[in-house]
């Protein structure tokens, strides 16, 4: 009874208290395996690869455009051929940066007149360690302690547009500034104040005055805008009715006004019903037979 069963194991020593007991291993989650990069590389902060209000796709197409070299294509056209996602979702991951501040899409106009989309990617949001080649905007600076406030930049002129002839510009004014106030109609960003709608006023009545129908002007200025924001619609609309104002109508002679054609009367000589002016008095007749008689 004594003896003790050689099979069973020993008692298990309970830990000592400076011998922390063994780790426990989790088999999941990732393992990186990494090579050191020496060319062909983007460095890519944590800050958008881990972001937690961005969406995948948006973490994806910002990473993408930061790898992109200067003058790249990223406009939503260029970057739907490239990927699968399509156009609708696309344009829906560069809003998401661009309300993050990894995104800028600016509105310039080049020498020849024609506008384009100027998009600057943010590698850090809020920083600018080099403005010649990210052009990210600077931190906020301190303002400066003043009692002048500053005054604000002076809004940029719009450009001009062509004048309709004085005839032209007073019959068709009405009509040109109630298609002006409809556009919103068709798309929302396209509402203009007052000052606006002024300006553009006589380079619609000129289309007008070609003969072109308000439809087809409507169609001319709301057809293919671009799908990001719209800083300025009204220099985009005076910059359409300049390139694309249609040639004046052709040549058509005068149509010749129909003979006048006078009221009846009685002659004084002959009770003769004939037409004549009012100061004719006599029918023909009368006065042939007048000039005919010896004087």
């Amino acid at each position: 009874m004594g003896t003790q069963n050689p099979i069973a194991p020993p008692r298990a020593q309970s830990a000592a208290g400076g011998n922390p007991t063994r780790p426990r291993h989790h088999t999941g989650g990732v393992i990186h395996e990494n090579t050191r990069h020496t060319t062909r590389f983007t460095v890519i902060g944590n800050h958008l690869t881990q972001h937690r209000e961005l969406s995948l796709l948006a973490i994806g197409l910002g990473c993408h455009i930061q790898s992109l070299p200067t003058g790249a294509p990223t406009d939503i056209k260029s970057l739907a051929a490239r990927f699968k996602e399509g156009a609708t979702r696309i344009a829906a991951a560069l809003r998401e940066l661009e309300a993050h501040g990894y995104l800028r899409r600016e509105r310039v106009r080049t020498a020849t007149g024609r506008i384009i989309t100027r998009t600057v990617s943010c590698n850090q949001p809020g920083h600018r360690r080099q403005p010649v080649d990210t052009d990210c905007p600077a931190p906020p600076q301190p303002r400066p302690t003043s009692t002048h406030r500053p005054q604000p930049r002076p809004r940029k002129a719009l450009p001009a547009v062509p004048q309709p002839t004085q005839a032209a510009a007073t019959a068709l004014h009405e009509q040109a500034t109630d298609l002006l106030s409809t556009l919103r109609r068709h798309d929302p960003r396209l509402l203009l104040s007052a000052t606006d709608t002024a300006h553009l006023a006589p380079g619609v009545a000129a289309w007008l005055e070609r003969e072109v129908t308000p439809t087809a002007v409507r169609h001319a200025l709301t057809a293919d805008l671009p799908a990001d924001t719209l800083r300025r619609p009204a220099a985009l609309l005076a910059h359409r009715l300049t390139a694309q104002l249609p040639p004046p109508p052709p040549y058509r002679t005068p149509a010749t006004p129909p003979p006048v054609r006078h009221a009846l009367r009685t002659c004084d000589g002959c009770d003769r019903a004939f037409r004549a002016p009012e100061t004719e008095t006599h029918c023909r007749d009368c006065r042939t037979e007048a000039l005919a008689a010896p004087v």
